[in-house]
């Protein structure tokens, strides 16, 4: 019995040192050298409009020892200015104090910014010092974000001619609309940020000026990231796209990238003949929920253009006389399986007719490369139509004819694309077939630099762009 109650009072006196100890291992530490860690020391929020809130940001805290870490202060030095908002494991404010974070745990700093005009044409880079008081020792996250003056069009209708210069970019809200016989100029290195559901409709005539070294942009007006180093610059859908309506005309792209859409650019039913109804210099033409670039009954001419990823194939063709010459078709388009040839035709012949009464298509591919994931072409045979591919590389496997003529067949370009790493250049390889094999009597005059300012040369390469050997 004597034994019995021995037995019980050590298992007592075990279980309450047991106890004890949990508690004093639990308990909060004081010690200086015990110190939080962090997920990074600068939160980068990126290019932020002013006057605009920006997407919410964030970083992790993480105390890394046995105990509770308790830090005693959170705040931005000084007080802040107001531009960056503060909330810190679930509860928002301007300071906070006595915050504890369990053993081996973690907590989150969330951070929004509205950024104030500055005045200025470029960005300006606005930090602000968070600091964290812990045990009598202070650590400092930089809060850090690039604020760009836009200049704001809402439902914008340019009814006489205009230039918008390149001083500082445009954010476009609902429709940007060039009005019959009016032209709109856009100067080289401008950039247009179109908003959700924005569409630039061109009923007159859109003149685009840009240079190797002085692109013009058409996108997107979400400059974060979608998700950790992923920017929504991959996204397509973030704006319907480009649409010329039938009574424009003469309309004119140089060095000029549209991406991002929902719809691509459509040029629809700009029946006149005398010249294109749009012409594409060097441009790159990419990234649409649809097809990249869709032309009905219009005519269009590309010259040294990339023309790539879209869910519904690259271009589609129905009527009209277009030429692609020194173009790179590619689809490595993230979001969806092919859903399209990478180039789609119809109204082709009787057989195909779309009851319009208007010319069948008729095109002319040269020197150009049509590779990617899905098909290449939708109509293998052309017999007895009017479109033809001449000093074209193609993935299918064919031969030539009368309408296929010289092609090579079968052959990977080696681009360095590399789609799961949200790579996308369409330049080549040193091991592509298509490098100097291109026919330069088909080269045309403004083909003559590619979108880098590179010289084709007497023995130019297949495609958009000239090839530069890589170091080995």
């Amino acid at each position: 019995m004597i034994n019995r109650i021995k037995h019980i009072v050590i298992l007592a006196m075990t279980i309450i040192t047991t106890a004890l100890t949990a508690c004093i291992e639990d308990g909060v530490t004081t010690n200086p050298s015990h110190q939080p860690t962090f997920s990074t020391d600068t939160l980068h929020m990126g290019l932020v409009f002013t006057e605009t809130g920006t997407p919410t940001h964030s970083f992790t805290v993480y105390n890394r020892h046995d105990k509770v870490l308790n830090i005693s202060d959170i705040s931005l030095r000084n007080g802040g200015t107001g531009i960056f908002r503060l909330n810190v494991d679930g509860f928002m404010g301007k300071r906070f104090s006595n915050v504890e974070i369990r053993p081996n745990d973690s907590i989150f700093v969330f951070v929004e910014a509205t950024l104030p005009p500055n005045g200025q044409n470029l960005p300006v880079t606005i930090e602000e010092l968070l600091d964290f008081t812990t045990n009598g020792k202070t650590s400092t996250i930089v809060l850090s974000a690039d604020g760009q003056d836009v200049d704001r069009r809402r439902g914008e209708i340019i009814t006489t001619s205009a230039k918008w210069s390149a001083n500082k970019p445009y954010q476009i809200f609902d429709s940007l609309v060039v009005a019959q016989g009016a032209t709109l100029t856009i100067e080289p290195g401008a950039t247009l940020y179109f908003h959700d559901n924005a569409t630039l409709k061109v009923r007159g005539t859109l003149v685009c000026n840009g240079q190797p070294d002085a692109f013009i942009n058409f996108t997107g007006d979400r400059t974060d990231n979608v998700v950790s180093d992923i920017p929504f610059d991959l996204m397509s859908g973030q704006w319907n796209g480009v649409i010329f309506e039938s009574t424009s005309r003469n309309n004119y792209l140089s060095h000029t990238s549209i991406r991002n859409t929902v719809a691509g650019i459509v040029v629809d039913s700009i029946t006149e003949t005398s010249s294109p109804a749009v012409t594409f210099v060097n441009c790159i033409l990419r990234n649409s929920m649809d097809a990249a670039l869709t032309a009905i009954h219009s005519n269009v001419l590309a010259i040294g253009c990339e023309i790539a990823d879209a869910a519904n194939g690259i271009v589609r063709l129905r009527g009209g006389n277009s030429t692609f010459n020194h173009c790179t078709f590619a689809n490595y388009y993230l979001f969806a399986a092919p859903g399209d040839a990478i180039i789609s035709l119809s109204h082709l012949n009787s057989e195909s007719d779309d009851n319009s009464g208007l010319p069948y298509t008729a095109a002319n591919f040269t020197n150009s490369i049509i590779y990617g994931n899905g098909s290449d072409i939708s109509h293998g045979d052309l017999t007895g139509t009017e479109v033809y591919l001449k000093s074209c590389l193609l993935k299918s496997a064919g031969s030539d004819d009368d309408n296929f003529i010289t092609c090579l067949w079968d052959s990977d370009p080696l681009y360095y694309t590399v789609r799961n790493e949200y790579i996308f250049d369409y330049r080549m390889k040193n091991e592509s077939p298509a490098i100097a094999v291109a026919n330069p009597a088909l080269t045309l005059p403004e083909a003559a630099y590619d979108a880098y300012g590179l010289a084709r040369g007497a023995s130019p390469d297949l495609g958009a762009y000239v090839y530069v050997p890589a170091e080995e």
